[in-house]
C-alpha cells in the first residue's frame, strides 16, 4: 500500500517516470510492494540495481541516461542536483545532438571517494576534479567540454575521437584552445589519438575529411595552408571559408561531401561560393572525402599544380584571409588572440615542382 501517492507522483513527474529504491521507501512504499510491482509483467520495471521505471512501456534514450545518473548518485542526495553524479562522455554529447557521439556506454562521473560498480551499460568513473554541471533534456550532465574530454579518455578509436572532438568544436560548444586545456588538465592529451585530434583543431581542422587532408599534405613538401580561414573581398564582404587556403598563392582546397551537397539548393550554393572565389582570382581545387581516402596522390598533384600557377602570377588575388594561424603543440598556458595581418607580405615564390631524381 502506498501511504503517500502525491510524493510518488511528484518524483515520477520530476524524474522522467524514474525513481530510486531510496526515494520509493521515503514515499512510504513497502519493500514488498516495490518487489511485487517490478516483477515480470508488473506495472514497474527494474532498469538497474535500485533504479525503477514507473511505467510498462520501454524506456527512451533520456530515461536510460537518467537511470544511469540515479544509479550512481549518492542515495541521500538529490540526484538531479548534479552534485554527486553526472552523465558525461559520448552519452552526454549524444543528448546534445552532437554528430557521431555514441549514446552508449553510459559514462557517469561520480564524486570521489565514492566508486560504484559498473552495471549493465553504465560505467561510473570516480573523480576528485568535480566539474560544473548542467541539465541536458532533464539529465544532470557535465558541460560539453568536459564530456568531450571524458569521451576521449575512454575511447580507443582514433577516427571516432577525431570526429567527435571536431563536431564539438564545430558546433560552437567550446573553443579548441579551451578543449586543449581541458584535455591537458585531465592528463589525457598525451594519448596519440587525442594529441592528433587537438593538433588539428588548434590549426582549424573541423572534420575527419579535413583531418585526412591535413595528414596527406603534411607528408609532402607543400607549404602548410590555413584551415577554415574566412576570406573577404577588398570591400570587406565575406566570400567563403574554404577547407584549406594558401594565402601567398591564392589557392583554396574545397572538400565537398555528398552528404551535405546532395540537394539541388546545396549544390547551387557550393557552385556559387566557388564562383565568388574564382571571380576574385582564387584558384580552387575540389575533392571529396572518398578521393582523399582512395586517391590522395591525385589531390596532392592538383594542389601542387595550382600552387605553381599561383606563384607565377604577378600579384596575389585581392582577398584578405582571416582565420587560424598554424600553431605547434604543446601550446603555452596563455594563448594570444589569433589574428592574421590585413595584408599578407609577398615573398619570392618557392618552387613546388617535385624534385628531379639523379639518373645514372
Amino acid at each position: 500500500m502506498i501511504t503517500c501517492p502525491g510524493a510518488l507522483a511528484r518524483i515520477a513527474q520530476r524524474q522522467l517516470n524514474l525513481a530510486t529504491y531510496h526515494q520509493l521507501k521515503q514515499a512510504g512504499i513497502p519493500a514488498g510492494t516495490i518487489s511485487g510491482r517490478s516483477r515480470r509483467g508488473g506495472p514497474w520495471q527494474r532498469l538497474l540495481p535500485r533504479v525503477y521505471l514507473l511505467q510498462t512501456g520501454p524506456p527512451d534514450t533520456r530515461q536510460h541516461a537518467l537511470s544511469a545518473v540515479l544509479y550512481a548518485a549518492h542515495p541521500a542526495a538529490d540526484p538531479l542536483s548534479g552534485s554527486t553524479a553526472a552523465l558525461t562522455g559520448g552519452a552526454a554529447l549524444a543528448l546534445l545532438g552532437i554528430r557521431d557521439a555514441p549514446p552508449e556506454p553510459l559514462d557517469v562521473l561520480v564524486r570521489a571517494p565514492r566508486s560504484p560498480a559498473a552495471a549493465g551499460r553504465v560505467r561510473p568513473g570516480s573523480t576528485s576534479r568535480w566539474p560544473a554541471t548542467i541539465q541536458i533534456s532533464g539529465v544532470p550532465s557535465t558541460r560539453p567540454i568536459r564530456a568531450a574530454a571524458d569521451f576521449a579518455a575512454r575511447t580507443d578509436d582514433p577516427d571516432l575521437v577525431r570526429s567527435v572532438l571536431a563536431n564539438v568544436v564545430q558546433g560552437g560548444w567550446c573553443h579548441p584552445h579551451d578543449l586543449h586545456a581541458e584535455l591537458r588538465a585531465g592528463r589525457i592529451r598525451g594519448r596519440p589519438a587525442v594529441r592528433a585530434a587537438t593538433a588539428e583543431l588548434v590549426t582549424g581542422v573541423r572534420s575527419i575529411a579535413e583531418g585526412r587532408a591535413r595528414d596527406t599534405l603534411v607528408a609532402t613538401d607543400l607549404p602548410a595552408p590555413l584551415w577554415n580561414a574566412r576570406l573577404h573581398g577588398p570591400d570587406g564582404a565575406f566570400l567563403a571559408s574554404p577547407d584549406a587556403y594558401w594565402p601567398e598563392e591564392g589557392v583554396a582546397l574545397e572538400i565537398d561531401s555528398a552528404e551535405y551537397h546532395y540537394t539541388r539548393d546545396a549544390w547551387q550554393a557550393t557552385l556559387h561560393r566557388r564562383l565568388r572565389l574564382e571571380s576574385r582570382g582564387v584558384l580552387v581545387a575540389s575533392t571529396t572525402p572518398g578521393l582523399l581516402r582512395d586517391r590522395p596522390a591525385d589531390v596532392v598533384a592538383a594542389v601542387r599544380a595550382l600552387l605553381a600557377l599561383g606563384t607565377a602570377r604577378p600579384a596575389p588575388p585581392a582577398v584578405t584571409a582571416r582565420g587560424h594561424a598554424q600553431l605547434e603543440l604543446p601550446l603555452p598556458r596563455t594563448l594570444p588572440p589569433l589574428r592574421l595581418p590585413r595584408a599578407l607580405p609577398r615573398t619570392p615564390p618557392p618552387s613546388y615542382a617535385p624534385k628531379a631524381r639523379d639518373t645514372v
